[in-house]
């Protein structure tokens, strides 16, 4: 199942890269790729993000957020400085779903902002 869940990540990856330059955001400099993480409970959310501030990572405060469904869910986001090449992206992308599998929640993926 994880390589099947990799895979998508690699398809949206490729996509959205591709998406940005053929709208034409500028390739030549680093995009910031916020990459998101949620859980239903938050203590396990915070040990996340805890885990991840301790291995250097660039994190902002976890939120509380409603769900379509009216249920909660807490989240927050991993911050990185990146250029837009789809395989440096991916293998981060990699790292974020193995440390979310890791510490027991959900990855749900990345994105990023066009840059002029």
């Amino acid at each position: 199942m994880i390589d099947e869940e990799l895979q998508q990540w690699q398809e949206h990856t490729n996509n959205l890269v591709n998406t940005l330059i053929e709208d034409g955001t500028n390739e030549e400099v680093h995009h910031t790729i916020e990459h998101h993480f949620s859980s239903s409970d938050f203590d396990v959310l915070e040990k996340a993000a805890i885990a991840a501030f301790k291995m250097g990572l660039e994190i902002e405060d976890p939120e509380e957020a409603e769900l379509e469904n009216g249920d909660k869910v807490f989240a927050f986001d991993i911050i990185t400085e990146q250029p837009l090449d789809e395989e440096i992206i991916f293998e981060e992308t990699t790292k974020m779903f193995e440390l979310a599998k890791q510490c027991k929640v959900d990855y749900d993926g990345w994105g990023t902002y066009f840059e002029e």
